[in-house]
């Protein structure tokens, strides 16, 4: 009779953790879906109105500040508020890059990067989902691959080497496609409890590599 009872608690306990995975995968990605609509939105009325390209400063507090709002405000409703409000804000930076691409009459590339993006997506999301595999030991490999990228960058501010862009960019597709690998399994995994943390994590993902996509058709057209 104990054995049944302390069967049927740890069944019991097992339903109760999926349906709480399941909850926040299927939250996320609803909210993951709103935050790129919004992003397309303000990117599309940054092109059409063309507005300026923000500078690096406000680029900057604008990102990490939104960014830190939103992680302060996670667990809150208000969160939900800050998350559009980075979306929009990266989708409006987005504008004045794309107009770029238009002008100079190459809005071809920007469906391929967009393309390319939705099949990186896609692709390592059926993969862990379908093998429900747990991607934890990508952990340490990402601490480098960061601080290489953070090297390569402050290397290339200096040095301007076309080449090294390219090696940069590569790098975050990389990157960014191993933090939707991890962060798809630290989902399913219980490892992040919080939609809206999970939701910023793959949209930030989903970002770099579009811009990086972008930056590499663009010079192997420029060359």
């Amino acid at each position: 009779m104990d054995r049944i009872i302390v069967s049927n608690s740890s069944q019991s306990s097992h339903n109760t953790y999926l349906l709480n995975t399941n909850k926040v995968l299927r939250n996320t990605y609803l909210l993951l879906a709103l935050t790129l609509t919004c992003s397309a939105l303000t990117a599309t009325a940054s092109t059409i109105l063309k507005l300026p390209a923000p500078n690096f400063l406000v680029m900057l507090f604008g990102f990490y500040g939104l960014m830190f709002l939103t992680h302060y405000l996670a667990n809150r409703p208000a969160g939900i508020i800050a998350v559009f409000a980075l979306t929009g804000f990266m989708g409006y930076t987005l504008g004045p890059i794309l107009s770029s691409f238009i002008a100079d009459g190459a809005g071809n590339l920007i469906m391929l990067a967009l393309s390319g993006t939705a099949a990186v997506f896609f692709c390592c999301s059926f993969y862990v989902l379908t093998t429900r595999k747990d991607m934890s030991f990508l952990g340490g490999m990402m601490i480098a691959g960061f601080v290489v990228i953070l090297v390569a960058i402050i290397a290339n501010i200096f040095l301007k080497i076309p080449a090294l862009s390219l090696v940069i960019s590569s790098l975050f597709v990389l990157f960014s496609t191993g933090a939707i690998l991890l962060e798809t399994s630290n989902i399913i995994h219980g490892g992040e409890i919080n939609y809206i943390r999970a939701t910023v994590s793959l949209y930030a993902s989903l970002y770099n590599i579009f811009i990086s996509l972008l930056s590499i058709l663009g010079l192997n057209r420029d060359n």
